[in-house]
């Protein structure tokens, strides 16, 4: 995570099908002592323990069943965009949708913060087009509210009323 998150200290590992499925029934202590143990392999034995460990188990949440996305190699970032583009008012976000983290919980997270920043924005662009539009219409508006005083404080569906049907009787509401 030292490129995405620079000072963070944060070791990723990926563990995949039977190996992900060992280390998911083991305790976390267990599997703190065995990546001690490879990384003071790999770097010396003088390395610092490290301080927390987080073990997701997606191999036994009945939701994910250990899956997660992996685009082919010939996927490129138009393919991306298409999965994620809303489709009229839906929204699509999570991991899949993260070019930098597919597969990754983080992923998901960056891209619902990305999705919900464009979500924010679409709702002030629909609020923009309906303000618009409300100015538009002020002069019949205005028109309707002189028609009210005009008529002695009617209501706007007695005005209806009273100008297409000829009644001005509030219980004769069709």
């Amino acid at each position: 995570m030292e490129n995405a998150y620079p000072g963070s200290n944060i070791l990723v590992v990926t563990l995949t099908n039977g190996e992900s499925k060992r280390v998911e029934s083991q305790s976390d202590q267990e599997t703190m002592r065995e990546a001690m143990e490879v990384l003071r392999n790999m770097f010396g034995p003088d390395i610092p323990e490290a301080s927390d460990i987080l073990v997701p188990r997606w191999w036994n949440n009945r939701f994910q069943r250990g899956s997660y996305s992996n685009y082919p190699i010939y996927a490129d970032t138009r393919l991306v965009e298409n999965i994620k583009a809303p489709v009229g008012r839906i929204f699509f976000t999570g991991e899949h949708t993260s070019e930098r983290f597919s597969g990754y919980v983080h992923g998901g997270y960056l891209t619902g913060i990305d999705t919900g920043e464009a979500l924010l924005e679409e709702m002030k662009s629909e609020k923009d087009r309906e303000t618009n539009s409300q100015s538009i219409l002020q002069p019949l508006l205005a028109l309707t509210l002189s028609q009210t005083e005009a008529v002695g404080g009617l209501q706007t569906c007695d005005i209806h009323r009273h100008l297409f049907h000829g009644n001005t009787k509030r219980e004769a509401i069709l």
